[in-house]
């Protein structure tokens, strides 16, 4: 069970000496001495619950601030059975994609009093269940998992402990809410848009075969070509890892295999840029060789040369719902936060054939 959280207060705290002795510990019993009230009334005013005339409120605060009081965080979990700290499970840590989303946490949790503490898993299963247990070991309130590789049972048994909201994927158990885009629809619209251009020959850099958002922009890709009437050419589908390294070994791959194409559907930016960096490197013009189209619309990909053609998903927005769906299942109801649905943006990687 979880308590709202109020900012909270107590306890010693270590002040500074400016000589050798040691240091003197400030307690409220010295914040209510200096500000003429009772220790409860200091104790109520950083709790957020005393009502207290405006005077004495301004008193506390001058003493506070006199004395540089420092409320204890352990006593004050010890306390109200809550630290006031929520766990991110992302998976890199580098990655423009993820720093976006942890972007949206931060502002969706802004001047609430609760504070991140950030953990990696590196897109592997046992990394990601043991850096849950770490952070769980450190009592906190809440989790976010943005995306990885834990599966649906893993969540559904540490939510049994403290709610989650989980992203990328669509799941229904007790504390848990899921946050899942139309990635289907995001594979669709990249390849539709080279379909309209005149591309018959469009390869795909899939992202990895275990990863949701991958299946479902492959099969987007799929549905696309399809409705066109084109078959599948399954030479011209090549595996990779959603990182830059991925997309370029990808393009060699593709580039080596002597299979023609005019254009690649990359299943995300980073695979993308790593596929324009081996184009570049094999003297493969785009888009007057080859064109191409991302997904995510990554700060990169508009500053890129030349810029390049994305489909966009709201990370940003994943974040910050994600911040305030937490701390709705924490017990202040916070509003929702609306996503966009996925959109082409079009700019200077794609080409008419």
């Amino acid at each position: 069970m979880h308590n709202p959280a109020t900012p909270a207060a107590f306890l010693a705290v270590t002040a500074p000496s400016d000589n050798d002795s040691p240091p003197s510990t400030i307690t409220v019993l010295d914040v209510a001495r200096e500000a003429g009230v009772s220790a409860s009334t200091v104790s109520r005013i950083l709790n957020g619950t005393a009502r207290v005339t405006s005077d004495k409120r301004k008193a506390v605060e001058k003493a506070i601030r006199k004395l540089d009081f420092r409320p204890n965080l352990f006593a004050r979990s010890l306390k109200t059975g809550t630290t006031m700290t929520v766990g991110i499970l992302t998976q890199d840590v580098e990655s423009p994609f993820y720093g976006r989303a942890m972007k949206g946490i931060e502002a969706g949790l802004a001047g609430t009093g609760y504070a991140p503490i950030i953990v990696t898993g590196h897109w592997n299963a046992n990394e990601e269940a043991e850096r849950v247990r770490l952070l769980m070991a450190r009592r906190i309130d809440g989790l976010v998992i943005l995306t990885g590789h834990l599966d649906d049972r893993q969540i559904a048994e540490f939510a049994r402990h403290q709610p989650i909201v989980v992203t990328g994927r669509r799941l229904d158990a007790p504390q848990v809410r899921a946050l899942a885009l139309d990635q289907e629809a995001g594979g669709y619209l990249a390849t539709r848009h080279l379909l309209s251009l005149g591309h018959r020959r469009i390869a795909h850099i899939a992202g990895p075969a275990d990863h949701t958002d991958a299946t479902e922009r492959r099969a987007g890709y799929e549905r696309a070509l399809r409705e066109a009437g084109l078959p599948l050419a399954r030479e011209l589908v090549v595996q990779s890892d959603f990182m830059e390294s991925g997309g370029l070994l990808a393009m060699n791959r593709l580039l080596d295999s002597g299979q023609s194409f005019t254009a690649v559907f990359a299943a995300n930016d980073q695979s993308a840029f790593g596929a324009r960096m081996a184009m570049y490197r094999r003297g493969v013009r785009v888009p007057d060789d080859v064109s191409i189209v991302g997904v995510d619309d990554l700060p990169g990909a508009a500053y890129a040369t030349p810029p390049m053609t994305t489909v966009r998903q709201p990370i940003y927005e994943i974040g910050l719902a994600a911040a305030h769906a937490l701390l709705t299942l924490l017990g202040h109801p916070m509003p929702e936060v609306d996503l966009p649905a996925l959109e082409l943006v079009v700019r200077e990687t794609t080409r008419r054939v």
